[in-house]
């Protein structure tokens, strides 16, 4: 019995050891607390970001897709580029006051005044089309007037007769709010609801964290025949292996991407062309979560690492976390003398095989992993086969 892949869930296991993988407000690892133990986590934020970003050859930039720009300098760089397509400085700034005033951005950005005036009050998230289509529309608005009067009143007046333009602009509001979402409060631009859902990374022992002494040589002094240093510091560095979790809307990606209705995405009478972007995406995004660090403090700790594992279950049942697993944290020694990572793969299995005879859970599963594993129901493949059969079950619409 074949399934809708409504849902596409990922399970990852990564090792980090003597890393910064994400530091809070005061420089530290980031923590959570969970179950019995403190453990240090790798927040969404800094995940999404790190994928988003990556420059290789499965680069969510190499999709052929619009991206977007977040920035709080959004409307400087229109200015800049309307000035370039020929329009004055003055008219150009007469342009972005008024698409500003006009509710492209939030509304402590409209209050804003004097150096700031071009800021906006929050990092806002505009893809590349919407900023084309807009500067293209202020070129052709300062360049039919004569004055900055006319000019605000011009651009004021083309914002409210081409807000639905801007929302009908194909990827208009690029690929990663299609991603991950796009929650604003402008008058113009338009909200989108996430298609990725990713949870905070943890690891599945009690937090290992060490403070790292170190000091900076000074070459100077030490030519001169003196011992010293620049300075003397120290930074917290955890080590791990962290639980990552990350679920695929299917339908409100493909909504997202081609404008299709979400009870339609897998109606018999859409073809599977329509679900061939979505298919090529997640393909792309499975990769950079198995392949792509986040990390600070690159230059001093090197924090990269291939999954170790990587479960895929995809299916129509809402998604759940396998976080479970790990409530109680793993002993770091135990009488089991099989590596930790293995022991943690057994305590996946077992919550997958509860879950299973408690809920009927009729989920198709694939299973990368570095070592012997017994997933319940899982197949194993390597990844490249693994993010290429999750890619064709999403076109064909079955899995």
């Amino acid at each position: 019995m074949t399934t809708e892949p409504r849902f596409i869930q990922i399970h990852t296991l990564h090792t980090y050891p003597a890393a910064l993988i994400n530091r809070d407000d005061a420089g530290l690892a980031k923590r959570l607390p969970l179950g019995n133990a403190m453990r240090t986590r790798i927040s969404s934020q800094c995940l999404k970001r790190h994928w988003r970003i990556a420059d290789d050859r499965f680069a969510l930039s190499a999709l052929a897709v619009p991206m977007a720009i977040r920035s709080r300098g959004t409307l400087e760089l229109i200015r800049k580029r309307i000035v370039e397509g020929g329009v004055t400085e003055t008219l150009a700034q007469a342009a972005v006051e008024a698409l500003r005033n006009g509710g492209l951005v939030d509304k402590a950005g409209k209050e804003m005044k004097g150096n700031d005036a071009l800021n906006t009050g929050q990092a806002v998230l505009m893809g590349k089309a919407e900023i084309d289509y807009l500067v293209q529309r202020c070129i052709e608005s300062a360049s039919a007037s004569a004055d900055e009067s006319a000019v605000r009143i011009t651009v004021a007046k083309m914002l409210k007769d081409e807000k639905k333009n801007i929302e009908a602009l194909k990827h208009g509001s690029g690929l990663e709010s299609a991603l991950f979402g796009r929650m604003v409060t402008s008058d113009v631009l338009t909200s989108r609801d996430a298609a990725v859902y990713v949870a905070h990374a943890f690891t599945v022992h009690e937090a290992q964290v060490e403070n790292d002494y170190f000091t900076v040589v000074d070459d100077l002094l030490q030519e001169s025949g003196e011992l010293g240093s620049a300075g003397i510091f120290d930074t917290e560095l955890a080590s791990g292996l962290y639980y990552g979790y990350v679920v695929v809307d299917v339908r409100q990606l493909i909504e997202n991407l081609e404008g299709l209705a979400a009870k339609e995405c897998f109606a018999a009478t859409t073809p599977p062309e329509k679900r061939a972007l979505a298919g090529k995406v997640v393909e792309h995004l499975l990769h950079l979560i198995a392949t792509v660090s986040p990390g600070a403090k690159r230059g001093s700790t090197a924090p990269f690492d291939w999954a170790k594992l990587m479960l895929v279950e995809a299916g129509d049942w809402q998604p759940r976390s396998l976080a479970g697993a790990f409530h109680d944290a793993l002993p770091l020694s135990a009488r089991d003398e099989r590596p930790i990572r293995e022991r943690a793969v057994v305590c996946l299995s077992d919550e997958i095989a509860k879950m299973d005879e408690a809920y009927g859970a009729t989920l198709t599963r694939r299973v990368m992993a570095l070592d012997p594993v017994e997933i319940p129901q899982a197949q194993r493949l390597n990844l490249s086969a693994l993010a290429t059969w999750t890619a064709e079950a999403i076109v064909t619409g079955a899995c």
